[in-house]
């Protein structure tokens, strides 16, 4: 269970309130400059602007709790620095490849540890993964042209971006591939299941395969009492079925043949979706 919601807040040209002077307030200066934010200084001017975010960084403990309250009664959401009791949000260390961004956060635990994980991240990662971002988006006209099913684009875009794939992301020279990878008519990949038992409540445990199915699948039939933690990293949007019988009709199904099961199969259908991957999971605790 993750204890805070990633979100990326779009404040440019809005104003952002940091109250504070000195080497606790100028990384938030920086950052808010960064954005595009407009700086605002004065408490009374933020909130007779309608200002949604304030950065609290006094020196006095004392005057960060009360400026934190005041503010939150007026309606801002608060970040105080060093003191993550007193914060409605944290700020991560960023890893910039406009337009893409990577934000690694603790949750106030640990500033420091956030940014070394960045800097490892930034070794690794290439320098033209924001090309690759802009190259898929001015693709997607000859996605939709070539898979006009959601579901199909979905999976033509994980096919062409998994390790070793043709656009794997950490090639560098993957964007200048997109436009010929995907101006073709391919046709669509026939439906596939994917069935395996797992024996540890620990996502940890999983193996890569298991991992990326579980990431790519656009429906996860679970069997038995299988861990939120194991579900938590399917797709958020995957359709999720918890199936009470102790076997599941999909796995003998012929190949691109519908699902079986009445439930998969309603909300299949609900969704209109063909050409899926489905994975079976059940959990059998050692």
């Amino acid at each position: 269970m993750i204890k805070s919601l990633p979100l990326f807040h779009q404040i440019a040209g809005q104003g952002v309130l940091v109250l504070g002077d000195g080497a606790a307030a100028e990384p938030k200066v920086r950052l808010v400059k960064r954005a595009g934010g407009r700086i605002i200084t004065d408490q009374q001017q933020a909130i007779d602007e309608g200002v949604r975010l304030a950065f609290i960084a006094y020196d006095d403990a004392k005057a960060c709790e009360t400026a934190a309250i005041n503010l939150r009664c007026a309606g801002l959401l608060v970040n105080v620095v060093d003191r993550p009791d007193l914060c409605d949000f944290t700020t991560p260390s960023i890893l910039d490849r406009d337009p893409l961004l990577i934000a690694v956060g603790t949750g106030g635990a640990s500033a420091g540890l956030a940014k070394h994980v960045r800097l490892r991240l930034e070794r690794i990662l290439p320098e033209t993964l924001g090309k690759l971002a802009n190259a898929l988006f001015a693709a997607r006209p000859a996605l939709r042209k070539a898979f006009p099913e959601g579901a199909d684009r979905r999976r033509a875009i994980d096919d062409a971006l998994r390790e070793g794939g043709a656009l794997d992301p950490f090639d560098p020279e993957s964007h200048a591939r997109v436009a010929s990878h995907f101006s073709g008519e391919a046709a669509p990949k026939a439906s596939e299941v994917f069935e395996f038992c797992i024996t540890s409540a620990d996502p940890d445990d999983l193996t890569l395969r298991q991992a990326r199915a579980l990431g790519e699948a656009d429906a996860v039939c679970a069997i038995g009492p299988v861990p939120g933690a194991i579900m938590a990293r399917a797709r958020a949007d995957a359709i999720r079925v918890q199936c009470p019988q102790s076997a599941c009709i999909n796995a003998n199904r012929a190949e691109g043949v519908a699902p079986l099961c009445p439930v998969a199969a309603h909300q299949f259908a609900e969704q209109a979706m063909d050409h899926t991957l489905t994975v079976i999971l059940r959990y059998q605790p050692d």
